[in-house]
C-alpha cells in the first residue's frame, strides 16, 4: 500500500472519554490551573444531566470516518485523516508527530467549527504549524466554511421543518459560542462569520431579520471580563417580556456536533428558561457526521491540497 501524500489534520475541542478524565480535561482548559472543587462538581453535575458524559468523542470520530470515506471515494489512497484535539488526547502536537512518522510531508488543517476566529480556528492552525515546522511538513489551513452550501442547506432544511411545527410568531435565534469582548474589539471577524451563516440560511427561507430571526451568543466562559452578548438566557427573558413572539428556535450553527454546550446549555438550560417564560422552544439538529456536509468538506480539502 502506498503512503498517502497528504494528511488531513481534523481538529476539534475534545472531551473526556471517561469520568476520571474530567478533572485533567478541565485543568487543561484552565491552562494548567486545577479547578476548584466547586467548579469541578458543577461540571460533573452538568455531565450527569446529559447522561454521564458528552457524546462528543464518539461523534468526532464518526466525523473523521465520514470525511475519510468521502476522500477515499473522490481520490482513493491520497489522503489520511488524523484527529488532533485541543484539550484531550490525542492532542494536536501528538497527531502531527504521528503524521511525521508516517512520512507524509503535507498537512491540510481542518477544524470542526465553521466560523473563523483568531481565538479558535487561528489557535488550532497556529499549533499545527508550530508542531509541523521541525519536521519540514507544509501546512495549509481551511479558515472558514461558514457559508458552505451543504452546511447552509442542512441547517435551512431542518429549520424549515421546525418552523412549520411552531407558533406563527416564532423567532429563530442563531447562536455560537461567545468569546471575550476584547477579542472582538481587536477586530476579530467572528461575529461577521456567524452573521454570514445566519444570512445565508435566512435568505434560503425568506426570513426577515428582526421579525423572523436574530443573533445571540451562548456558553460564555466563567471569567470576570466581558464576553460577547446578548447571552441566550438573557435574550429569552427579553423576548418573553417583549410579547412580540410566542416561540423561539435556537439554531446553534456554531456547533457541528452534539455536546455539553448543546445538550445542557440549550436543551436543559435554555429550554427550561423558555418554558418558565411561557415560550415554545426548539433547536435545530447538529450536523454530526451528515454525509453531504462531510462530502463538501472533503471537496474543500481536495481543492486546498491540489487534488481536485
Amino acid at each position: 500500500m502506498t503512503t498517502p501524500t497528504t494528511a488531513v489534520l481534523l481538529m476539534a475541542y475534545g472531551t473526556p472519554r471517561h469520568r476520571d478524565e474530567i478533572e485533567p480535561y478541565y485543568t487543561d482548559i484552565r491552562r494548567g490551573r486545577p479547578p476548584t472543587p466547586e467548579a469541578l462538581a458543577d461540571l460533573i453535575d452538568r455531565y450527569e444531566a446529559i447522561g454521564g458524559l458528552s457524546p462528543l468523542a464518539a461523534l468526532t470520530e464518526a466525523q473523521a470516518a465520514g470525511l475519510q470515506s468521502a476522500l477515499d471515494t473522490r481520490s482513493p489512497g491520497t489522503h489520511r485523516v488524523v484527529l488532533g484535539l485541543k484539550h484531550a488526547d490525542p492532542k494536536i502536537e501528538t497527531a502531527v508527530e504521528d503524521i511525521a512518522t508516517m512520512g507524509i510531508g503535507q498537512i491540510v488543517g481542518l477544524v470542526l467549527a465553521p466560523h473563523h476566529s483568531s481565538y479558535s480556528i487561528g489557535q488550532y492552525l497556529d499549533r499545527t504549524r508550530s508542531a509541523a515546522e521541525p519536521y519540514g511538513i507544509s501546512v495549509a489551513g481551511i479558515d472558514s466554511w461558514a457559508i458552505e452550501p451543504a452546511f447552509v442547506s442542512f441547517i435551512a432544511d431542518d429549520l424549515a421543518a421546525r418552523r412549520a411545527a411552531m407558533p406563527d410568531r416564532t423567532l429563530t435565534v442563531f447562536t455560537a459560542h461567545s468569546l471575550p469582548q476584547r477579542i472582538i474589539d481587536a477586530g476579530d471577524p467572528y461575529p461577521e462569520e456567524l452573521r454570514s451563516t445566519a444570512l445565508a440560511v435566512a435568505d434560503r427561507l425568506g426570513m426577515v431579520e428582526g421579525r423572523d430571526w436574530t443573533i445571540a451568543w451562548q456558553s460564555a466562559g466563567r471569567t470576570p471580563e466581558p464576553w460577547l452578548g446578548p447571552d441566550i438566557l438573557d435574550f429569552i427573558d427579553g423576548v418573553a417580556a417583549g410579547g412580540e413572539h410566542d416561540g423561539i428556535i435556537v439554531s446553534s450553527v456554531g456547533f457541528v456536533a452534539d455536546h455539553l454546550e448543546v445538550l445542557y446549555d440549550l436543551d436543559i438550560e435554555a429550554r427550561g428558561r423558555a418554558d418558565a417564560r411561557g415560550l415554545a422552544f426548539d433547536r435545530t439538529t447538529c450536523v454530526n457526521d451528515d454525509a453531504a456536509v462531510m462530502g463538501a468538506l472533503a471537496d474543500r480539502v481536495l481543492a486546498v491540497s491540489g487534488s481536485h
